[in-house]
Protein backbone atom coordinates (compact mmCIF):
# COMPACT_ATOMS: atom_id res chain seq x y z
CA UNK A 1 0.00 0.00 0.00
CA UNK A 2 1.28 3.59 -0.71
CA UNK A 3 2.40 5.98 2.35
CA UNK A 4 -1.22 7.55 2.32
CA UNK A 5 -2.20 4.17 3.64
CA UNK A 6 0.13 2.99 5.47
CA UNK A 7 -0.86 2.24 8.95
CA UNK A 8 -1.76 4.57 11.60
CA UNK A 9 0.74 3.11 14.00
CA UNK A 10 3.29 4.46 11.00
CA UNK A 11 1.74 7.77 10.74
CA UNK A 12 2.47 8.55 14.50
CA UNK A 13 5.84 7.18 14.36
CA UNK A 14 6.65 9.76 11.14
CA UNK A 15 4.85 12.43 13.16
CA UNK A 16 7.25 11.47 15.99
CA UNK A 17 10.23 11.85 13.60
CA UNK A 18 8.88 15.64 13.10
CA UNK A 19 10.05 16.87 16.38
CA UNK A 20 13.26 15.25 16.12
CA UNK A 21 13.97 16.63 12.65
CA UNK A 22 11.70 19.61 12.13
CA UNK A 23 10.10 17.88 8.86
CA UNK A 24 7.28 15.33 8.59
CA UNK A 25 6.52 12.15 6.91
CA UNK A 26 9.52 10.12 4.91
CA UNK A 27 11.23 13.39 4.56
CA UNK A 28 11.79 13.47 8.25
CA UNK A 29 12.97 9.84 8.16
CA UNK A 30 15.54 10.44 5.39
CA UNK A 31 17.17 12.98 7.81
CA UNK A 32 17.30 10.77 10.67
CA UNK A 33 19.20 8.46 8.00
CA UNK A 34 21.63 11.27 7.06
CA UNK A 35 22.22 12.02 10.59
CA UNK A 36 23.11 8.41 11.76
CA UNK A 37 25.49 8.53 8.86
CA UNK A 38 27.26 11.46 10.21
CA UNK A 39 27.13 9.78 13.80
CA UNK A 40 28.50 6.50 12.25
CA UNK A 41 31.23 8.78 9.92
CA UNK A 42 31.98 10.31 13.34
CA UNK A 43 32.03 8.04 15.61
CA UNK A 44 34.23 5.44 13.10
CA UNK A 45 31.84 2.10 12.20
CA UNK A 46 33.63 -1.00 12.67
CA UNK A 47 34.25 -3.81 10.11
CA UNK A 48 31.15 -6.12 9.02
CA UNK A 49 30.29 -8.42 12.04
CA UNK A 50 30.48 -11.71 11.16
CA UNK A 51 27.04 -12.85 12.63
CA UNK A 52 23.21 -12.13 13.17
CA UNK A 53 21.14 -12.02 15.40
CA UNK A 54 17.36 -12.72 15.94
CA UNK A 55 15.37 -10.76 18.10
CA UNK A 56 11.50 -11.36 18.00
CA UNK A 57 9.72 -8.14 17.73
CA UNK A 58 6.25 -9.80 17.26
CA UNK A 59 5.06 -12.94 18.63
CA UNK A 60 1.44 -14.88 18.90
CA UNK A 61 -0.08 -11.86 16.72
CA UNK A 62 -2.87 -11.79 14.14
CA UNK A 63 -1.07 -9.43 12.19
CA UNK A 64 1.58 -7.48 11.83
CA UNK A 65 3.10 -4.08 9.83
CA UNK A 66 6.26 -4.79 7.71
CA UNK A 67 7.91 -2.16 5.18
CA UNK A 68 11.20 -0.34 4.72
CA UNK A 69 12.62 3.19 4.06
CA UNK A 70 14.10 2.27 1.13
CA UNK A 71 13.59 -0.59 -1.53
CA UNK A 72 13.00 -3.91 -0.47
CA UNK A 73 13.76 -7.21 -2.06
CA UNK A 74 10.70 -9.44 -1.22
CA UNK A 75 11.34 -13.48 -0.68
CA UNK A 76 10.35 -16.54 0.06
CA UNK A 77 10.75 -19.59 1.93
CA UNK A 78 13.52 -20.86 -0.04
CA UNK A 79 14.82 -17.08 -0.75
CA UNK A 80 13.60 -16.74 -4.53
CA UNK A 81 12.95 -13.09 -4.78
CA UNK A 82 8.84 -12.93 -5.10
CA UNK A 83 8.87 -8.71 -5.78
CA UNK A 84 9.70 -5.43 -4.34
CA UNK A 85 8.19 -2.85 -1.70
CA UNK A 86 8.97 0.95 -2.45
CA UNK A 87 10.53 2.83 -0.93
CA UNK A 88 8.58 4.22 2.04
CA UNK A 89 5.67 1.61 1.98
CA UNK A 90 4.64 -0.76 4.36
CA UNK A 91 1.96 -4.30 4.20
CA UNK A 92 0.26 -6.15 6.53
CA UNK A 93 1.13 -9.47 7.04
CA UNK A 94 -1.13 -11.98 8.05
CA UNK A 95 -1.03 -15.67 8.89
CA UNK A 96 -3.22 -18.01 5.64
CA UNK A 97 -3.87 -21.66 5.30
CA UNK A 98 -0.68 -21.77 7.39
CA UNK A 99 1.68 -19.62 5.77
CA UNK A 100 2.44 -16.12 5.57
CA UNK A 101 0.10 -13.95 3.31
CA UNK A 102 1.85 -10.03 2.24
CA UNK A 103 0.23 -8.50 -0.09
CA UNK A 104 -0.49 -10.43 -3.31
CA UNK A 105 2.41 -12.64 -1.86
CA UNK A 106 2.41 -15.66 0.20
CA UNK A 107 4.55 -18.30 1.65
CA UNK A 108 5.61 -20.66 4.27
CA UNK A 109 7.77 -17.76 5.05
CA UNK A 110 8.31 -14.08 3.74
CA UNK A 111 11.55 -11.97 3.53
CA UNK A 112 11.77 -8.67 3.79
CA UNK A 113 15.39 -7.13 2.95
CA UNK A 114 16.22 -3.80 2.46
CA UNK A 115 18.51 -2.06 -0.10
CA UNK A 116 21.09 0.67 0.16
CA UNK A 117 21.75 0.42 4.00
CA UNK A 118 17.65 1.35 4.02
CA UNK A 119 15.50 0.52 7.48
CA UNK A 120 12.65 -2.27 7.82
CA UNK A 121 9.56 -0.91 9.78
CA UNK A 122 8.33 -4.11 11.67
CA UNK A 123 4.97 -3.17 14.36
CA UNK A 124 5.67 0.36 14.96
CA UNK A 125 9.12 0.79 15.08
CA UNK A 126 12.37 0.97 12.80
CA UNK A 127 15.25 -1.40 12.98
CA UNK A 128 18.09 -2.14 10.99
CA UNK A 129 18.89 -5.57 9.38
CA UNK A 130 16.03 -7.25 7.76
CA UNK A 131 12.60 -8.89 8.14
CA UNK A 132 11.48 -12.80 8.79
CA UNK A 133 7.78 -13.11 8.96
CA UNK A 134 6.80 -16.59 9.72
CA UNK A 135 3.51 -18.59 10.83
CA UNK A 136 3.08 -19.89 14.20
CA UNK A 137 0.65 -21.39 16.30
CA UNK A 138 -1.19 -18.25 18.01
CA UNK A 139 -0.99 -16.31 14.53
CA UNK A 140 2.91 -14.59 13.48
CA UNK A 141 6.03 -14.56 14.50
CA UNK A 142 8.21 -11.21 13.36
CA UNK A 143 12.19 -11.66 13.90
CA UNK A 144 14.31 -8.85 12.99
CA UNK A 145 17.99 -10.31 11.55
CA UNK A 146 20.13 -7.41 12.36
CA UNK A 147 23.82 -7.36 12.66
CA UNK A 148 25.15 -8.24 16.52
CA UNK A 149 26.61 -4.36 16.41
CA UNK A 150 24.04 -2.32 15.42
CA UNK A 151 21.48 -4.50 17.79
CA UNK A 152 23.61 -3.33 20.97
CA UNK A 153 23.63 0.42 19.48
CA UNK A 154 19.77 0.47 20.45
CA UNK A 155 19.94 -1.91 23.54
CA UNK A 156 22.55 0.50 24.90
CA UNK A 157 19.95 3.19 24.48
CA UNK A 158 17.22 1.22 25.67
CA UNK A 159 18.88 -0.44 29.00
CA UNK A 160 21.08 2.70 29.85
CA UNK A 161 21.66 6.54 28.61
CA UNK A 162 23.57 7.31 25.82
CA UNK A 163 24.92 10.57 27.91
CA UNK A 164 26.04 7.98 30.43
CA UNK A 165 29.89 8.13 30.85
CA UNK A 166 31.47 6.24 28.65
CA UNK A 167 33.17 3.44 30.73
CA UNK A 168 29.56 2.16 32.00
CA UNK A 169 28.72 2.30 28.66
CA UNK A 170 31.41 0.62 27.36
CA UNK A 171 30.57 -2.34 30.50
CA UNK A 172 27.17 -2.73 29.54
CA UNK A 173 27.85 -2.90 25.91
CA UNK A 174 30.22 -5.74 26.94
CA UNK A 175 27.82 -7.45 28.72
CA UNK A 176 24.97 -7.06 26.96
CA UNK A 177 27.42 -8.67 24.03
CA UNK A 178 27.70 -11.44 26.27
CA UNK A 179 24.07 -11.77 27.21
CA UNK A 180 23.17 -12.03 23.31
CA UNK A 181 26.09 -14.47 22.36
CA UNK A 182 25.26 -16.99 25.36
CA UNK A 183 21.51 -17.04 24.55
CA UNK A 184 22.19 -17.42 20.73
CA UNK A 185 23.96 -20.22 21.09
CA UNK A 186 21.31 -22.42 23.02
CA UNK A 187 19.18 -20.90 20.76
CA UNK A 188 20.85 -22.45 17.64
CA UNK A 189 21.33 -25.68 19.52
CA UNK A 190 17.89 -26.15 20.73
CA UNK A 191 16.51 -24.64 16.76
CA UNK A 192 14.46 -22.08 18.43
CA UNK A 193 13.53 -19.10 15.74
CA UNK A 194 15.16 -16.78 17.29
CA UNK A 195 17.83 -16.25 20.11
CA UNK A 196 16.12 -12.94 22.34
CA UNK A 197 12.92 -11.23 22.33
CA UNK A 198 13.03 -7.62 22.04
CA UNK A 199 12.07 -6.74 26.46
CA UNK A 200 13.40 -7.30 29.62
CA UNK A 201 12.89 -10.47 29.49
CA UNK A 202 16.20 -10.92 27.41
CA UNK A 203 17.46 -6.95 26.76
CA UNK A 204 15.19 -3.85 26.05
CA UNK A 205 15.62 -3.24 22.25
CA UNK A 206 13.48 -0.69 20.71
CA UNK A 207 14.94 -0.33 17.46
CA UNK A 208 17.37 2.95 15.91
CA UNK A 209 15.13 5.28 18.21
CA UNK A 210 17.26 4.63 21.19
CA UNK A 211 21.16 4.88 19.62
CA UNK A 212 22.93 7.78 19.91
CA UNK A 213 26.22 8.91 19.69
CA UNK A 214 27.13 7.64 22.97
CA UNK A 215 25.86 4.20 22.54
CA UNK A 216 27.55 3.91 19.11
CA UNK A 217 30.64 4.90 20.53
CA UNK A 218 30.68 2.81 23.26
CA UNK A 219 30.07 -0.39 21.04
CA UNK A 220 32.41 0.43 18.50
CA UNK A 221 35.07 1.16 21.30
CA UNK A 222 34.67 -3.07 22.72
CA UNK A 223 33.71 -3.92 19.58
CA UNK A 224 33.35 -8.01 19.26
CA UNK A 225 34.62 -7.96 23.11
CA UNK A 226 32.94 -10.59 25.71
CA UNK A 227 33.18 -11.98 29.03
CA UNK A 228 33.93 -15.89 29.02
CA UNK A 229 34.01 -18.89 31.12
CA UNK A 230 35.27 -22.20 30.01
CA UNK A 231 36.15 -20.42 26.79
CA UNK A 232 31.83 -19.85 26.50
CA UNK A 233 30.34 -16.56 26.40
CA UNK A 234 28.68 -16.10 29.84
CA UNK A 235 25.26 -15.32 30.49
CA UNK A 236 26.22 -11.83 31.85
CA UNK A 237 22.42 -10.74 33.70
CA UNK A 238 22.58 -7.03 34.72
CA UNK A 239 20.00 -5.16 36.74
CA UNK A 240 19.59 -1.39 37.61
CA UNK A 241 20.84 -1.04 40.76
CA UNK A 242 22.47 -3.44 43.55
CA UNK A 243 21.47 -1.65 46.45
CA UNK A 244 25.29 -1.76 47.69
CA UNK A 245 25.75 -5.88 47.50
CA UNK A 246 24.98 -7.93 44.57
CA UNK A 247 24.29 -11.99 44.78
CA UNK A 248 24.81 -15.60 44.78
CA UNK A 249 23.02 -16.83 41.76
CA UNK A 250 21.92 -20.00 43.97
CA UNK A 251 20.33 -17.25 46.47
CA UNK A 252 18.19 -15.97 43.17
CA UNK A 253 18.04 -18.70 40.97
CA UNK A 254 17.95 -22.48 41.68
CA UNK A 255 22.04 -23.01 40.79
CA UNK A 256 25.49 -21.87 41.87
CA UNK A 257 26.84 -19.66 38.82
CA UNK A 258 30.76 -19.32 38.67
CA UNK A 259 30.78 -16.14 37.46
CA UNK A 260 27.72 -14.68 39.21
CA UNK A 261 29.03 -14.71 43.09
CA UNK A 262 27.98 -11.97 45.66
CA UNK A 263 29.71 -8.88 45.43
CA UNK A 264 29.94 -5.89 48.38
CA UNK A 265 30.44 -2.45 46.38
CA UNK A 266 31.96 -0.73 48.58
CA UNK A 267 30.75 2.59 47.69
CA UNK A 268 28.02 4.88 48.44
CA UNK A 269 25.80 4.70 45.07
CA UNK A 270 23.89 7.89 43.95
CA UNK A 271 21.07 7.29 41.97
CA UNK A 272 17.30 7.63 42.46
CA UNK A 273 16.80 3.89 43.43
CA UNK A 274 19.54 3.11 45.67
CA UNK A 275 16.89 3.86 48.75
CA UNK A 276 13.55 4.33 48.75
CA UNK A 277 10.66 3.58 50.77
CA UNK A 278 6.94 3.08 50.79
CA UNK A 279 3.53 3.63 53.27
CA UNK A 280 1.19 0.75 52.44
CA UNK A 281 -2.51 0.71 54.72
CA UNK A 282 -3.25 -2.26 56.74
CA UNK A 283 -6.70 -2.47 54.39
CA UNK A 284 -4.27 -2.22 50.92
CA UNK A 285 -1.65 -5.05 52.51
CA UNK A 286 -5.10 -7.53 53.26
CA UNK A 287 -6.25 -7.19 49.56
CA UNK A 288 -2.97 -7.87 47.73
CA UNK A 289 -2.01 -10.74 50.47
CA UNK A 290 -5.58 -12.16 51.32
CA UNK A 291 -6.48 -15.22 53.70
CA UNK A 292 -4.37 -14.17 56.65
CA UNK A 293 -7.28 -11.35 58.29
CA UNK A 294 -5.93 -8.06 59.58
CA UNK A 295 -1.91 -8.18 59.26
CA UNK A 296 0.01 -7.65 62.19
CA UNK A 297 3.45 -8.52 61.32
CA UNK A 298 6.08 -9.74 58.77
CA UNK A 299 8.32 -12.33 60.25
CA UNK A 300 11.77 -13.58 57.83
CA UNK A 301 11.99 -16.81 57.39
CA UNK A 302 15.22 -17.07 55.21
CA UNK A 303 17.32 -14.31 53.85
CA UNK A 304 20.20 -13.91 51.22
CA UNK A 305 23.53 -13.22 51.91
CA UNK A 306 23.23 -9.50 51.38
CA UNK A 307 19.71 -9.31 52.96
CA UNK A 308 17.03 -9.77 50.51
CA UNK A 309 14.13 -11.80 51.32
CA UNK A 310 13.74 -15.45 49.58
CA UNK A 311 11.15 -16.16 52.31
CA UNK A 312 8.74 -14.14 54.56
CA UNK A 313 5.97 -15.21 57.14
CA UNK A 314 2.63 -13.10 57.27
CA UNK A 315 1.18 -13.05 60.31
CA UNK A 316 -2.50 -11.68 60.56
CA UNK A 317 -5.17 -12.38 63.21
CA UNK A 318 -6.92 -14.94 61.41
CA UNK A 319 -4.20 -17.19 60.09
CA UNK A 320 -0.46 -16.56 59.02
CA UNK A 321 1.48 -18.39 55.90
CA UNK A 322 4.85 -18.40 54.66
CA UNK A 323 5.44 -16.11 51.06
CA UNK A 324 9.06 -16.52 49.14
CA UNK A 325 10.46 -12.71 48.67
CA UNK A 326 9.61 -12.70 45.30
CA UNK A 327 5.86 -13.25 45.32
CA UNK A 328 5.85 -10.50 48.19
CA UNK A 329 7.85 -8.25 45.51
CA UNK A 330 4.99 -8.83 43.42
CA UNK A 331 2.25 -8.25 45.71
CA UNK A 332 3.34 -5.48 47.28
CA UNK A 333 4.80 -3.78 43.75
CA UNK A 334 8.55 -3.16 45.14
CA UNK A 335 11.54 -2.52 43.17
CA UNK A 336 13.48 -5.14 44.83
CA UNK A 337 13.59 -7.84 47.28
CA UNK A 338 16.28 -6.13 49.54
CA UNK A 339 14.24 -4.30 51.62
CA UNK A 340 12.95 -4.19 55.53
CA UNK A 341 9.48 -4.39 56.93
CA UNK A 342 9.40 -1.95 59.98
CA UNK A 343 7.72 -2.76 63.44
CA UNK A 344 4.05 -1.15 63.25
CA UNK A 345 3.60 2.11 65.01
CA UNK A 346 2.36 1.92 68.74
CA UNK A 347 -1.25 -0.56 68.90
CA UNK A 348 -4.41 1.96 69.77
CA UNK A 349 -4.73 1.68 73.46
CA UNK A 350 -8.25 1.31 73.15
CA UNK A 351 -7.94 -2.48 72.26
CA UNK A 352 -5.96 -4.94 73.49
CA UNK A 353 -2.99 -5.92 72.60
CA UNK A 354 -4.08 -9.17 71.04
CA UNK A 355 -6.19 -8.02 69.25
CA UNK A 356 -5.23 -4.82 68.12
CA UNK A 357 -3.94 -4.55 64.33
CA UNK A 358 -1.46 -1.60 62.86
CA UNK A 359 -3.27 0.49 60.29
CA UNK A 360 -0.11 1.37 58.27
CA UNK A 361 3.30 -0.46 57.64
CA UNK A 362 6.46 1.19 56.22
CA UNK A 363 8.28 -0.41 53.96
CA UNK A 364 12.46 0.50 53.24
CA UNK A 365 14.40 -0.91 50.79
CA UNK A 366 17.27 -0.40 48.49
CA UNK A 367 18.02 -1.21 44.72
CA UNK A 368 16.44 -2.19 42.04
CA UNK A 369 15.87 -5.64 40.19
CA UNK A 370 17.55 -9.49 41.17
CA UNK A 371 20.49 -7.98 42.23
CA UNK A 372 22.81 -10.73 39.59
CA UNK A 373 26.03 -9.65 37.74
CA UNK A 374 26.39 -5.96 36.44
CA UNK A 375 24.97 -3.17 38.21
CA UNK A 376 23.78 -0.72 35.64
CA UNK A 377 23.69 2.35 38.54
CA UNK A 378 26.66 1.04 40.04
CA UNK A 379 28.37 1.31 36.78
CA UNK A 380 27.68 4.88 36.50
CA UNK A 381 28.83 5.54 39.99
CA UNK A 382 32.19 3.63 39.41
CA UNK A 383 32.84 5.52 35.87
CA UNK A 384 32.09 8.65 37.52
CA UNK A 385 34.67 7.78 40.40
CA UNK A 386 37.41 6.87 37.37
CA UNK A 387 37.01 3.39 36.84
CA UNK A 388 37.33 1.83 33.24
CA UNK A 389 34.96 -0.96 31.94
CA UNK A 390 37.29 -3.75 32.58
CA UNK A 391 37.61 -2.74 36.48
CA UNK A 392 33.63 -2.25 36.23
CA UNK A 393 33.21 -6.02 34.54
CA UNK A 394 36.19 -6.96 36.94
CA UNK A 395 34.28 -6.27 40.10
CA UNK A 396 30.74 -7.10 39.62
CA UNK A 397 31.19 -11.15 36.94
CA UNK A 398 33.95 -13.01 39.19
CA UNK A 399 36.01 -15.45 37.54
CA UNK A 400 35.35 -14.75 34.05
CA UNK A 401 37.55 -13.04 31.30
CA UNK A 402 37.32 -10.47 29.11
CA UNK A 403 38.15 -11.69 24.89
CA UNK A 404 37.79 -11.39 22.28
CA UNK A 405 34.27 -13.46 20.00
CA UNK A 406 35.52 -17.02 18.68
CA UNK A 407 35.61 -17.37 14.95
CA UNK A 408 32.11 -18.20 13.79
Amino acid sequence: MSLERFPRLLTSHLRALRHVTGHSGWFGLLIWMALFAAIESAVGRPAQAALELRVAIKEGVSQVAVGSSSKAIVRDSSGRSLGEIAPMNAFIAQPKQGSVALDRWQSAQIWVEPTDGGYVYIGDRWYRGRTLVTPSKSGLVAVNYVDLEQYLYSVLGGEMNGNWPQEALKAQAVAARSYALYHRERAIAASRPYDVVDTTASQVYRGIQDESTGTQMAVNATASQVLAYGNRPIEAVFHSSAGGCTENSEDVWLNPVPYLKSVREGFQEVSPVAQWEIDIPRNELSKRIPGVGNIVAFEPVSITTCGRIKSMQVVGDRGRKTISGEALQTALNLKSTLFNILPPPALEASKAKEQASPTMFQVIGRGFGHGLGLSQWGAYNLALGGNNYQQILGLYYKNASLGKIPNQ
